[in-house]
């Protein structure tokens, strides 16, 4: 008997039983449903942090620091001998961790690497505040900008190199210092306030009767030109929606007003080091193998982005653990359905026997059903989660803000139609002790069974 054949025939008989293999069907649905959403979630997932570092960061830089409780490694349990010098950072549990920090001559050293093409400081600067004539004051962070970012803008234009007090001013202050609209903020002046933190200041604060009145006293103002309004950006590191943009000198003098006398003054917790031709991995490779030869510990931006995304992968096999165990449920349905299958069908495979039906094929008859109820299954929950996804997808990016165009739920068809293929396949394998007894059926005691 041909192959297609027994396919067409195990389709009828579960066409004349609609009710038990849709409900043994939807069991399976049920699994397929929850693995299919997970599948989705982890690929938006993984897009959305792989977006992040794209437009965020140059595949030709190493993140390079001195102390390896940067990246969240090395042994945070011993405890660490007090130096002044250390910086603190939070760690992965919320607690205060101590880290040596790289120096001016730290740099140095690196740049005198051959394969060092580039050594930029990770600076950010805190604000008192920033306003302009006649407006209300307002927090602000201000960051050298990243050569390799290329900033959607409202207004205006960057220069080939931000300088001599030139920012770019994030569109979301605009109406709060009073312009019009973004172009009116173009080539208008902002005033950025920062606060000396040296030791003798700081006393001085202390000592004042009125200390927003000492502060105000003590502040140093700078003068920026705005020549760019920035749009909001949509993959942008979390937590720098806000931050203003300037040239990387103007930010180190800030900087530099704002730590000195303090062991801040010109340390850095890491820096960006491009690699000459860091494009190729291997060369990158290389370059970070040089580095770290001097003791310094360095972290590509592959490295940072195959780290989150292992973090979404361990995630995304937890629920599907608990998707996988469903699917494991409804296998017991299937047997059940195909055993309850045979022992009603039991004079049905003696009369096939007797007409010269082989016991193969009668195997191949029940596994073929089997395979049917997995493919209806997996193809029925496959369809509502898509189905689902699509109808969600614009309120999930709404509700946790990811940006227009970019969805947590990204359906792959390969990983779809292999999802469904693997089903068949279980189900076959479950359809297979009843489909033995089947084969194993003599025709003689089938046909006189009631």
């Amino acid at each position: 008997m041909y192959i297609s054949d027994i396919l067409r025939r195990s389709g009828r008989t579960l066409q004349s039983a609609k009710v038990r293999t849709l409900l043994t069907s939807l069991a399976i649905a049920v699994g397929t449903f929850s693995l299919t959403l997970t599948l989705a979630a982890s690929n938006g997932a993984q897009s959305f942090v792989d977006q992040i570092i794209t437009d965020n960061f140059d595949p030709a830089e190493l993140i390079v620091a001195s102390d390896d409780r940067v990246f969240g490694q090395g042994d945070a349990s011993t405890p660490r001998e007090y130096d002044p010098s250390f910086g603190t950072i939070a760690s992965a549990a919320g607690a205060a961790t101590q880290i040596s920090r790289l120096t001016n001559e730290d740099l140095e050293r690196i740049e005198q690497l051959d394969s060092v093409e580039q050594v930029r400081k990770n600076i950010v600067v805190n604000l008192q505040y920033l306003t302009r004539p006649d407006q209300p004051k307002y927090v602000g962070t201000i960051s050298a900008l990243n050569p390799y970012q290329s900033p959607e803008l409202r207004a205006g234009s960057i220069p080939e190199s931000l300088s001599n007090k030139q920012l770019l001013l994030p569109e979301a202050y605009v109406k709060a210092l009073g312009f019009s609209d973004p172009q009116a903020a173009i080539n208008e002046t902002l005033t950025l306030n920062v606060l000396p933190s040296g030791g003798q200041i700081q006393q001085e604060l202390a000592r004042s009767e009125n200390y927003q009145a000492a502060i105000e006293e003590r502040l140093l103002t700078q003068e920026f030109t705005i020549v760019g309004v920035l749009a909001p950006p949509l993959t942008s590191q979390p937590g720098t929606e806000l931050y203003l943009y300037g040239g990387a000198e103007d930010v180190a003098e800030l900087n530099e007003i704002t730590t000195r006398g303090t062991p801040n003054y010109q340390r850095y917790n890491a820096v960006f080091v491009r690699i000459a031709g860091g494009e190729n991995a291997e060369t990158l490779q290389a370059g970070q193998a040089e580095i770290r030869e001097l003791g310094y510990v360095a972290q590509s931006v592959q490295d940072t982005q195959d780290f989150l995304n292992q973090i979404i992968a361990v995630l995304q096999g937890i629920v599907a653990g608990f998707a996988f165990i469903a699917i494991i449920a409804s296998v017991f349905g299937i047997i059940n359905t195909m055993y309850i299958s045979v022992l009603q069908r039991t004079r049905e495979i003696g009369l096939m026997k007797a007409l010269g039906m082989h016991s193969r094929d009668i195997g191949r008859l029940f596994r073929f059903e089997a395979a049917w109820i997995g493919f209806l299954g997996g193809t029925i929950g496959s369809l509502l989660a898509v189905g689902l996804g699509v109808a969600i997808n614009p309120w999930l990016s709404e509700t946790i803000e990811l940006g227009e165009g970019n969805y947590l739920l990204l359906f792959n068809w390969v990983e779809i139609v292999g999802l469904i293929l693997a089903l068949v396949v279980i189900s076959i394998l479950a359809g297979w002790l009843p489909s033995r007894k089947a084969a194993k059926l003599d025709p003689i005691v089938a046909l006189r069974t009631e």
